[in-house]
């Protein structure tokens, strides 16, 4: 009778132990988003039959390619030269060029009015089960197109020998960027990391900027064109760095 009573109680920890296993399981704990700025590439159905992209969008779609991502995630498309965003999925696993960090469709790119000879965003993973975040992110969009609709002082200019009005282009910044391999929080540890770019890549400009006395970012750079940008980026690729950022200075 003691043997039956106390396997009954061992068995209900085991349970009680296998039930908070099983729970805490399903908790991310201390999970981070990813995050990462860089050039997107708009799908066309000719990049397709160039195999430039293996897979093919529809380009009415809300959807994306993004190799860090799995299928499914909602991600925050954001223009970062305007700070206009959009929520899309993403979608299959497709192959695409390494200097790209994102695939978008040509609907995306038309609703953040991407530059597409500076098609620089960020890619933003959104919890799917942060509504708020993603409501948020709505209601932003929302606000900044009623700011954009309010009557604004000196917003155009009238000509002195002319009727019409003459509309302000947004001015378009310099074009130079760095780029981001990595945060240290030893200086050591950074110089290491800048020796081995030197000693197993073609890259001689690269530098260490102290961004605290705790962190140290290592960068290529700058970069004045897209052409060098881009050489530099598939020159470091080869190290196969997880996350290598593009940052507009």
């Amino acid at each position: 009778m003691f043997y039956k009573k106390f396997y009954i109680i061992l068995l209900l920890i085991l349970t009680s132990c296998s039930t908070i296993n099983s729970q805490t399981s399903k908790i991310n704990i201390n999970s981070k988003n990813f995050v990462n700025k860089g050039f997107a590439i708009v799908y066309t159905d000719d990049l397709f039959e160039l195999k430039k992209i293996s897979k093919r969008l529809d380009n009415r779609e809300m959807i994306v390619f993004q190799k860090n991502l799995k299928k499914g995630t909602i991600v925050r498309i954001k223009n970062i030269l305007n700070d206009k965003t959009v929520l899309a999925k993403v979608g299959s696993r497709s192959e695409y060029p390494i200097f790209n960090n994102v695939v978008v469709t040509e609907r995306i790119s038309n609703e953040i009015d991407l530059d597409l000879d500076e098609p620089y965003v960020e890619v933003y993973e959104v919890i799917q089960n942060s509504t708020f975040i993603a409501k948020k992110a709505k209601m932003h969009d929302k606000e900044k197109e009623v700011a954009n609709k309010a009557p604004v002082d000196s917003v155009n200019i009238n000509d002195l020998n002319s009727n019409t009005e003459k509309e302000i282009l947004p001015v378009k910044t310099k074009f130079k960027y760095i780029i981001k391999v990595a945060d240290f929080y030893f200086k050591d540890t950074a110089q290491s990391m800048v020796n081995r770019i030197l000693e197993e890549t073609d890259e001689k400009n690269v530098k260490i900027q102290i961004l605290s006395d705790t962190e140290y970012r290592v960068f290529l750079g700058p970069y004045m064109d897209i052409k060098s940008l881009q050489k530099g980026f598939n020159s470091i690729n080869i190290l196969q760095f997880e996350n290598i950022e593009i940052i507009k200075k």
